[in-house]
């Protein structure tokens, strides 16, 4: 038989953002309750009291709390180098029969140590991060695919990472739920299993630096 506190869990189970508020305590029980009551009545097929779901509320709180950031704080914790790159430029190229060999061209080229260049490729699209003094070079030799897009003036930050965080659930969504409260764009993931790189606006790049950095003292 289905209980208000299970009824409960699986309405903030379905809410991340919500979810995330709980375990911060930074919402209003008695509010929450009386906007969630109407859902959790239809769930159960019954009456209920505010009261009761004020206190499953705070069971679940706690369990949150616990349960979805202590293992990632651990890790955060953890967090080994950040790498700031400015002066960016972020290519979105249409997928081609020709665009893995030119690539490769491109990559042939690229000899500066001091140079950043990195790729995603999706099923349709594929994105080429490069330096600022790469932007000539990439549109001469992929002059001939399709560009869907050029994002200039960005700038990248690298995340070590300890090991642990592939067996860790939420630590990717722990770090850019605190930059998106802080309303920081982030206009690109690439990430490697013990790293990971965004691409924001150069004129974020301070505030989402201090954001993450500040992670390591929770």
């Amino acid at each position: 038989m289905k209980t208000i506190s299970s009824a409960v869990e699986d309405y903030i189970k379905s809410k991340p953002f919500l979810i995330s508020a709980l375990s911060q305590g930074i919402i209003n029980l008695t509010s929450l309750s009386r906007i969630i009551k109407s859902e959790i009545e239809e769930s159960l097929r019954k009456e209920v009291k505010y009261g009761a779901i004020v206190m499953a509320l705070k069971r679940l709180s706690s369990e949150l709390e616990f349960r979805t950031t202590f293992k990632i704080v651990k890790i955060i914790k953890d967090i080994g180098d950040i790498t700031v790159r400015s002066s960016l430029l972020d290519y979105n190229f249409k997928v081609s029969d020709t665009l893995l060999s030119n690539q490769a061209m491109l990559l042939a080229k690229v000899d500066n140590n001091d140079d950043f260049y990195t790729s995603s490729r999706g099923v349709n699209e594929c994105n080429i991060v490069v330096s600022g003094n790469l932007s000539s070079l990439v549109e001469q030799v992929l002059k001939d695919e399709v560009c869907i897009s050029k994002q200039e003036n960005l700038s990248s930050i690298s995340i070590k990472l300890p090991a642990e965080n592939i067996s860790i659930p939420g630590v990717y969504y722990f770090v850019f739920q605190r930059l998106s409260w802080e309303g920081i764009n982030i206009y690109e993931v690439i990430s490697t299993s013990n790293e990971f790189t965004i691409l924001v606006n150069e004129e974020q790049v301070d505030k989402a630096f201090k954001v993450i950095k500040n992670l390591k003292n929770l």
